[in-house]
C-alpha cells in the first residue's frame, strides 16, 4: 500500500508542478524540485518529508514521528520528518507542504 500511495503522490506532483521530477535519496525513490529532494519513500513503510525545523507535526494530528537519522555518528537531520504508514492519509498534504517550502527557497 505505501509504495502505491507514494507513486500516486509522486505522479500527482509531477503533473501539477513543472519543475518537479523523480529522484533518489538514500537509494529510495524520491520526489525532487529542481534536483533537490523534498520527499521520498522510506523503508517501504514510511515517507520522509523535508518540512523544516519549525514544522510542528502535532499541528497536523501527527503524534508518532521521527527525525531522519541515517548516520551512526552524526545528529538527526532536523528538517526531515519520517512519517509512518499509520499517517498515510496525511502524506499528500505533507508532500505539498514540503514542495511549497522548497520551491520558495
Amino acid at each position: 500500500m505505501s509504495i502505491a500511495l507514494f507513486e500516486s503522490i509522486k505522479q500527482q506532483m509531477l503533473e501539477q508542478h513543472e519543475a518537479v521530477n523523480e529522484g533518489k535519496m538514500m537509494s529510495s525513490p524520491g520526489i525532487q524540485y529542481r534536483k533537490k529532494n523534498f520527499a521520498f519513500l522510506y523503508k517501504e513503510k514510511a515517507m520522509c518529508f523535508r518540512l523544516g525545523r519549525e514544522f510542528e507535526p502535532v499541528s497536523k494530528g501527527i503524534h508518532d514521528y521521527e527525525l531522519l537519522n541515517p548516520f551512526k555518528n552524526k545528529p538527526a537531520l532536523k528538517d526531515w520528518f519520517v512519517i509512518g504508514i499509520e499517517y498515510a492519509d496525511k502524506w499528500p498534504e505533507l508532500a505539498q507542504i514540503a514542495f511549497e517550502k522548497i520551491s520558495k527557497g
